[in-house]
């Protein structure tokens, strides 16, 4: 059985799609590396790509992409609504299958390493690989940005890098490398351009500021509108369904309403299968009453195969 790692790595560059397309062809010059998904976000100047391989070989592809990102990125022309770090701003380590979380925080160590040793572009660990427990929330360590991390590093020991530095890359920056389990990237637009009212909802509705357990929110703009742009980093802690309400709710409070809302990158069957029963109010639901799901339970050799392969675009 294949011991699988997903990787998602976030770049500060959403405009240029060739730039990316690049980022994406280092990544798929390892063996083995499977990209499943890439989004770009002209706004936050931001893309995700995210890539799933084998645990032999998932830290070579993350950082050829790093690499790659500092080669093609300049920190110092970028503006985007997104906070950053570096031109390659985070890479996580996600298990998937076979692994434990415990050895993704040993691939984000070992990743850590080599993106100096190769690039000369410091890391910070965070999450489940943080190396100082003030640095297992990312919010923390890219506090002032590249800008003013750049600064922060030459006079304060506490805001030097876990590897590398102390001063970051010139145009680089530096990237935070971590370990962490499945986060869903979820934002909603509002029917406002008032960037003030997604702020004020995304403060009412955070973890940090004492709102919805395992939710980092912040407000922003995105073409034209107010945005809550969110990380969910425990979608069966804070089902994404509870999230949409807490902020349609908000937004009622705020004299708007909710205009959209989108996922960047993946999400697992799962937190759709707990929005669905939650929205539709299914009593006693579990996993086995999906179609496919039972399907897959009970599948002879093969089928699970051939039915992955049929429902494929």
């Amino acid at each position: 059985m294949k011991r699988w790692i997903e990787c998602v790595p976030n770049f500060s560059e959403g405009r240029d799609a060739a730039v990316v397309e690049e980022i994406v062809r280092a990544i798929l010059g390892v063996p083995g590396v499977r990209v499943l998904d890439r989004e770009m976000d002209r706004d936050h100047h931001r893309s995700v790509i995210t890539f799933v391989a084998p645990v032999e070989v998932v830290v070579e592809a993350a950082v050829r992409a790093v690499g790659k990102a500092a080669e093609r990125i300049d920190l110092n022309r970028h503006r985007g609504e997104h906070p950053r770090i570096g031109a390659a701003d985070v890479v996580p380590f996600v298990p998937l299958e076979g692994v434990t979380m415990e050895e993704c925080v040993a691939l984000a160590h070992r990743a850590g390493e080599e993106i100096w040793k190769r690039w000369q572009i410091p890391v910070y660990y965070y999450e489940a690989a943080a190396r100082d427990p003030e640095r297992r929330a990312l919010e923390k360590i890219r506090r002032g940005q590249f800008e003013g991390l750049r600064q922060e590093v030459r006079t304060d020991p506490t805001r030097r890098p876990d590897v590398g530095g102390p001063e970051l890359h010139p145009t680089a920056g530096a990237v935070a490398v971590g370990a962490r389990k499945f986060l869903i990237a979820y934002n909603i637009n509002l029917e406002t351009g008032d960037v003030e009212v997604a702020r004020r909802i995304a403060r009412k509705i955070r973890a940090s500021s004492g709102g919805l357990p395992c939710v980092k929110a912040m407000g922003v703009t995105a073409a034209g509108r107010a945005q809550v742009s969110m990380n969910l980093t425990d979608f069966e802690q804070t089902p994404v369904h509870v999230v949409y309400e807490a902020v349609r709710r908000a937004a009622e409070q705020e004299a708007t309403t909710v205009a959209a809302s989108e996922i960047i990158g993946l999400i697992p069957a799962r937190a759709l299968q707990v929005a669905a029963a939650g929205f539709l109010r299914v009593e006693s639901f579990h996993p086995g009453l999906v179609l496919e799901n039972r399907l897959a339970e009970t599948a002879p050799s093969g089928l699970a195969e051939f039915l992955a392969q049929l429902a494929a675009p």
